[in-house]
């Protein structure tokens, strides 16, 4: 035990000389994390109007023209600017530069003649080409439809001479009515994604992603470790000692172990209190899975050493893994935008295992149980990787 943990140490204080690595290994994944972040809308903001900006005139002072007006208000589809000082022919300007979606003018007579039940019809400035008319066109016709139904129903109300309901009374509560409608669909979400979904969700998938991809990268130091080691016939001297290969290869596993976790410890702490991505909200499940990504990620670098002949070697070794490991894997962009061909082959990559275990806590609210089976994927690729790098080991000369 005491040579594995000399060879550990000894790997450990290399490292440690060399500043550029820990720079490396910190600076690299938070700098990519903050860049993602941002092209991903992770620093946008939680408080922004997704609904379509639309212009409105009304040249109609009818009561029933404000009743749309008021359903064109409270709409989760548009956002209704309104200037007093707008003309038909600036909203037109408007439009045509993009700043409005579409512009609504509530024509003269209109609520005059959906009160009598005679066409009435709105004027819509927009593109129609555009995915957004489609949107807003249901979205008035919905509306608009909605109104003329709560005027035929009180109209109809009043003149079946039913005593102690006035047309104004059945017209509101014909409209209230579409608020709760006999069948609705009611969508929840958990209070452990209510606090990501706003600011963080973004950040929820970039900052594993980051952490997983310069993990890997971060082996390309420390398989040079192991390959100067070999350069400088410092191994072949082991070998003649007491030291027996297995210390020796654990000792290296060790190193590299203890280099990686380290460095997901501080990402997660950093990422946890400056980025507030929440991975302590299940601090066990964070911890299981970045203990056995680490576990995995080490297996690989002890392998890439033992494999590499040359400092040249262990840069293409390490760097080939990281950009095909993380592509794979979804550290980039999430494996379930794509389809699910993409999805079974990324599988194939260990990276995209420790995001299903990051990515289950932190952007789908899950618990404990649901990382069990992607940290047991992990713990079998660094099996894998550790029982390969033996075997190549075993037939290096003394």
């Amino acid at each position: 035990m005491n040579r594995i943990l000399d060879i550990t140490f000894k790997d450990l204080m290399q490292l440690a000389r060399d500043v550029k690595t820990f720079m490396f290994l910190l600076l690299m994944p938070i700098l990519f994390t903050f860049l993602f972040g941002y092209a991903f809308g992770g620093f946008s903001g939680g408080n922004s109007d997704s609904r379509l900006p639309v212009g409105y005139l009304s040249q109609d002072d009818h009561w029933v023209s404000d009743s749309l007006h008021e359903l064109l208000d409270q709409s989760e589809v548009i956002r209704l600017d309104e200037n007093v000082f707008h003309s038909e022919s600036d909203l037109e300007k408007l439009v045509a530069d993009g700043d409005f979606a579409a512009a609504i003018i509530v024509p003269q007579g209109y609520g005059r003649a959906v009160l009598k039940g005679k066409t009435a019809r709105l004027i819509v400035i927009t593109d129609t080409n555009t995915s957004a008319w489609t949107t807003l066109e249901a979205e008035l016709i919905t509306l608009a439809s909605r109104l003329d139904d709560a005027v035929r129903t009180a109209t109809i109300i009043q003149q079946t001479g039913v005593e102690g309901i006035p047309f104004d009374y059945a017209f509101k509560k014909s409209l209230l009515a579409w608020d709760e409608p006999p069948i609705a669909v009611q969508e929840t979400t958990s209070l452990a994604l209510q606090k990501t979904s706003k600011e963080s969700m973004a950040l929820a998938h970039t900052a594993p992603g980051m952490m997983l991809q310069f993990a890997i990268a971060g082996l390309l130091t420390a398989a040079q470790v192991i390959v100067a080691e070999r350069k400088s016939r410092t191994l072949q001297r082991l070998l003649t000692t007491a030291t027996r290969r297995v210390h020796i290869v654990l000792g290296h596993y060790l190193a590299i172990f203890l280099l990686i976790f380290t460095q997901f410890v501080i990402l997660i702490v950093f990422a946890q209190f400056a980025l507030r991505v929440n991975y302590l909200r299940v601090p066990a499940a964070t911890l299981l899975v970045a203990f056995c990504a680490a576990l995995c990620i080490s297996a690989l670098g002890l392998l890439i050493g033992i494999l590499a002949q040359t400092e040249e070697q262990a840069i293409i070794f390490s760097l080939i893994p990281m950009f095909v490991f993380a592509g794979l894997g979804g550290a980039w962009v999430p494996l379930e935008v794509t389809g699910p061909t993409f999805q079974a082959i990324g599988h194939l990559s260990p990276v995209a295992w420790g995001m299903d275990g990051f990515e289950n806590i932190l952007a789908r609210g899950l618990g404990f149980q649901s990382v069990l089976l992607p940290t047991m994927a992990l713990i079998g690729y660094a099996i894998v990787f550790f029982v390969l790098a033996v075997l190549r080991f075993r037939k290096i000369d003394a």
